[in-house]
């Protein structure tokens, strides 16, 4: 069986556990579930016990849909309409998931295992680490929260699970089996930036979109990171792996009661230009810019080259963002270095808060 197809329907998951998940471990990927079970090959107690702990976690997934309000500037990137996936870390219902799937979101809905849809409220939503928190506003009978673990120990090549929610047309939920490939340094074009992320492959792409918002879990079933891109450099290092990409859960931990309390981290109180980068050759150069932005009222314009924030030179995204981000006001005008054709121009902008400038859901 190919890698890329070690996928199994929620009824099946105990089984394929039972019979592939230690095998996994040591070879790459391999499941038997196609065989029968007979009672010398039961699992033993440590296996039994790590299957329930799997079957907790992923008993706590639900799906998402969510319905934008009408104007609203992320429908342009995003969709008016949105699935993806979410997972139950507190007692009273709180669903952790990808934070732009609930940009602007004028209806949210969580669809349970059973196929029940119940309407959900935006907690938060968090520019600087990408999370976004919902509650329904039914109670989620019979759910548990998952306990959150840490990436401190997670080695490459560990054998890990993503799990993705139910849809509102019936479509089930999957449980894919992967590996983590590498943790490092992740740098988003659209102003986006953490000191670590977790890279797994093969790529999940079960449920269509639905890997937006998937939790990953350990062998322990704790959760280690939700699901945000898939990717097609997992490994890094120049290669062209296909794979996911996932926010690890160590970065919600610090901040999990101040998004509760006040719906965004301090830290997404950060200035923002509107412009969409790469960087390649040493050189971040903007390939997109926002409509009714900072930067498109500077003049700034698709093929420039960032050389400079406030005569600091840049030359990477991560320099480029914690250049900006370092200001003391987000607002607070700021002086680009730019290459425009093959003239060199300064550029003075004037910042907007992000978190300002969309339309928030209710409830944030």
């Amino acid at each position: 069986m190919h890698a890329s197809s070690l996928r199994f329907k929620r009824p099946d998951f105990a089984f394929a556990l039972a019979t592939g998940w230690t095998l996994m471990a040591s070879v790459f990927f391999l499941l038997t579930a196609a065989l029968p079970v007979h009672a010398a090959t039961r699992p033993s107690s440590p296996v039994q016990t790590q299957i329930d702990a799997l079957s907790r976690g992923s008993a706590a997934v639900v799906g998402i849909q969510v319905t934008a309000a009408e104007g609203a500037r992320s429908a342009r990137s995003l969709g008016q309409e949105r699935t993806g996936s979410g997972v139950v870390i507190g007692a009273d219902g709180l669903v952790l998931t990808i934070g732009y799937l609930m940009l602007e979101a004028q209806q949210i809905e969580i669809v349970t295992q059973d196929g029940k849809t119940l309407p959900a409220v935006a907690v938060a939503y968090d520019i600087a680490t990408g999370f976004g928190l919902l509650k329904p506003l039914l109670p989620l009978r019979g759910v548990k929260p998952v306990n959150l673990g840490s990436q401190q120990d997670l080695k490459t090549g560990e054998p890990l699970m993503v799990v993705t929610g139910a849809t509102v047309d019936g479509q089930d939920s999957d449980v894919s089996m992967t590996q983590l490939v590498s943790k490092r340094a992740f740098s988003g074009t659209w102003e986006y930036h953490i000191d670590s992320a977790l890279f797994t492959s093969p790529p999940v792409t079960a449920g269509g979109g639905n890997h937006s918002g998937a939790p990953l879990f350990n062998q322990r079933g704790e959760l280690l990171g939700i699901g945000s891109l898939l990717v097609a450099d997992a490994l890094g290092e120049n290669k062209r792996v296909p794979g996911n990409m996932f926010v690890p859960v160590d970065l919600l931990k610090p901040i999990l009661a101040e998004l509760q309390r006040s719906g965004s981290s301090q830290q997404s109180h950060r200035p923002w230009l509107g412009v969409t980068s790469t960087e390649q050759g040493g050189r971040v150069q903007i390939i997109r810019v926002s409509e009714d932005s900072p930067a498109e009222a500077a003049g700034l314009a698709p093929g420039d080259v960032v050389l400079a924030v406030d005569d600091s030179k840049v030359a990477t995204l991560e320099s480029f963002y914690k250049k900006l981000w370092a200001r003391s006001a987000p607002d607070a005008p700021v002086t680009l270095t730019v290459l425009q054709g093959a003239d060199i121009k300064t550029v003075v902008l004037k910042p907007q808060d992000r978190m300002l400038s969309l339309k928030r859901p209710a409830g944030i």
